[in-house]
Parts: C-alpha cells; structure tokens; sequence
C-alpha cells in the first residue's frame, strides 16, 4: 500500500467519480452511506491524497499571481503592482511569481495552470470558460490554494473572491450617466467593450443594462459591436459606428467627445482623461488592497487559520477631475 493516492485512483478503486471522493473526504454531505464506506475502504487500501496546506519545502511560501497576457493598460497596472509589492511579500516570507497566460483559448490558459502545481497558492484572474474551472478544481484537489483576483470564476472550486463587485460597479456607471443624460433628443447611452471571457466585464454591462431598465426607462441603450484589441484600434472602430450607425445628436453619454463618458480601471491614460475633462467619471478599486488581501488570503490558508476567508471586499470609488490624486 502506498501512503499516498490521487483522487482519480481512489475514485476507480471505490467505482465512483471524482467529485464523490472529493465530497467524502471534504466531509460534505450528499453521499449515502454506503458509497462513503466504500471510498474509505479505498482510502484505507491504497491510501489518502496529498492534504491540503501540504508542509512547505523552504523558508518561503511559493505564491503565484497568474494573468491574461493581453497588453492591456490595467493588466499591465496589475502586473507592476505585484511586481511594486515584492517587498512587503518578502516580509511576510511569500516568494511571489507572476505568469501571464493566454487568455483567448481557454486550453491554452487551462494547460499553463496545470503547470502551478508545484506552489503553493494561486491568485489568478481568468477567463470564466469550462477549462479553466476543471484546471482550478484539479489544483485544488492536488492541494494547491485557489483565490481569484478582480473577475471570479464561479462555479469552480476556488476558495474566494477578492475584487469590488463589478455587477454593482456597472450599476453605478449606469446611474450616473443616466443622471446627467437630458430629454429628447439625447436619449440614448452608447454601452462600448471589448470581446471578453472575464466574469467581471461581463458583470458590469450585466449592472448597467439593469440600471437603465429598472430606473430609466425614457433611455434606450445601445450596445456597440464588440470593439477590437488596443486603444487606436478600438477608437477608429467607435467612430465608424458612429458615423453610420447611429445619429450623434441622440447620444446622451458613453460607457466605456462632447457628451458624457464613464470608464474603469485608474491607468495612466485614464488619469489624464480625467483631468482634462474628457472623461465625467472614473469608476476604480484599490489594486494594491487587493494584491495584498490576496497573498494574506493564501498564506492564511496554507497556515490552516481560522477565519482565513473572512475578505472585506474594496469598494467601487467614484473619481472625478475634482477628487483626482
């Protein structure tokens, strides 16, 4: 008998799945008894998987921070964020690794995960796509700690979120345009993304479309196609919808110049289109927060502590030219 199993080889010598093992030795109800016995006499046979919180092989923990490999202005905000963190990660005795992963193939982001099974914790921001959840299920269940970090994969079996709510972040934008939109004929709020499989992006046109539908029903919005990749691409697509698709004198504001615009993400772009004016709001959370919660989250799993996800979440902040920093 050997000391340790996976759960694959536990599951065929009981006869049952994987998931069935997983809910047996997590203790979570759903199982009849006599399956249970089954699968801890496999247990007993072939012995049990490698548990959670697994002792460390050096002084440091091994965290790593993985992310879409699109170049994009807040990604790359993200990414030297982590990067402006690694002292504070030294004092907490965390060595933090940061991977940036195709994201438009959910195989291609679902293989490099697999490929984090050596650390320790993972705190990644991932397309929300069926390979993806199975590769965090498959790391979990190998033992490895899984958080996700500003657009949550849901129905995975990450162990928490650390990110403002973003359905209620595109409510908020959804407000505020609205609010400043006049009467007839400007009626209409142009609602512009990019293509995406991020859970977050999709939550805030999700909060924005509600808004609108629940409160302001004299306002129609408009969802533009989906706009390419990098800034000058995206813009010269928007002014070609605008010059034949739509009427510019009925455009009451702009989710995303002479009509109001509301935006995320406190990159440096973004500042300086809100200090000179061409931006009305900039909705935005606190990246440092949390990059930090995140790698407090993970070590605090890894250390068994008690109340380790109890996450406050940040808050959506509302930045405008007269409240900028």
């Amino acid at each position: 008998m050997s000391s340790t199993a996976t759960i694959a080889e536990i599951a065929a010598r009981a006869g049952v799945g994987t998931a069935t093992v997983d809910r047996v030795l997590n203790k979570r109800p759903g199982v009849n008894a006599d399956t249970v016995q089954r699968v801890l006499r496999a247990v007993a046979e072939i012995g049990a998987p490698p548990q959670r919180g697994r002792p460390r092989r050096d002084a440091n923990f091994r965290f790593a921070f993985v992310l879409p490999a699109d170049q994009t202005p807040f990604l790359e905000l993200v990414d030297r964020q982590i990067a402006q963190s690694a002292g504070d990660f030294r004092h907490q005795h965390i060595t933090e690794v940061t991977y940036r992963l195709g994201a438009a193939d959910g195989d291609e982001f679902a293989a490099g995960l697999a490929q984090m099974a050596d650390c320790e914790g993972v705190a990644l921001m991932a397309p929300d796509v069926p390979q993806v959840k199975l590769a965090i299920n498959e790391l979990v269940r190998s033992g490895v700690h899984v958080v996700t970090l500003f657009s949550d994969v849901a129905g995975s079996m990450r162990e928490t979120h650390v990110g403002a709510d973003s359905r209620a972040a595109g409510r908020t934008a959804g407000l505020l345009l609205a609010g400043m939109a006049k009467r007839p004929p400007r009626d209409t709020l142009l609602l512009a993304s990019q293509a995406t499989r991020l859970s977050a992006e999709i939550e805030r046109r999700i909060g924005f479309a509600q808004v609108l539908e629940e409160r302001f029903p004299h306002l129609q919005m408009l969802r533009l196609p989906d706009l390419p990749a990098g800034d000058i691409a995206a813009g010269r697509a928007f002014a070609r919808f605008l010059q034949k698709d739509i009427d510019p004198a009925r455009v009451a504001g702009l989710y995303a110049g002479k009509v109001p615009m509301a935006a995320h993400d406190l990159t440096d772009e973004h500042r300086t289109l809100l200090s000179d004016g061409s931006f009305a709001y900039l909705l935005t959370q606190d990246i440092h927060y949390c990059v930090g919660v995140a790698a407090r989250v993970l070590r605090a799993l890894c250390e068994n502590v008690r109340g380790a996800l109890n996450v406050v979440q940040p808050r959506v902040e509302i930045l405008t030219c007269e409240n900028l920093q």
